[in-house]
């Protein structure tokens, strides 16, 4: 998973304090601990590459460390530069124009003949 955007955009963006995490899941729910799917679910969290919002408490803090192989966390400025590059990348760029007309004749053609 070293490969991964998120691991990618995390390593470039500033690590602050943030009063709102944003938490996405980034694996899949088969195969895990009952008490993870279950710690999951109380954040809200049941489908992959889900986002949602929380407060920064202690008790988040404590469930983010039991299912942190399982979840991307963002704070807020890492999550509006993700998402501002985004829209970047996703921009409608101007149309390439290419003209297919042969160049007009210049004096220095005509001199050589």
């Amino acid at each position: 998973m070293s490969g991964s955007a998120f691991n990618a955009f995390r390593a470039r963006a500033p690590i602050a304090w943030s009063p709102r995490l944003y938490i996405t899941l980034v694996r899949g729910l088969p195969g895990t601990r009952r008490l993870h799917r279950r710690t999951l679910e109380a954040m809200r969290l049941r489908c992959c590459n889900r986002t949602v919002t929380h407060r920064t408490t202690p008790s988040l803090l404590g469930m983010l460390n039991q299912v942190k192989r399982l979840v991307v966390v963002e704070t807020e400025a890492m999550h509006v530069a993700r998402k501002q590059e985004e829209e970047q990348r996703r921009a409608l760029r101007p149309p390439i124009v290419v003209a297919h007309r042969p160049p007009p004749p210049s004096a220095s053609n005509e001199a050589a003949q």
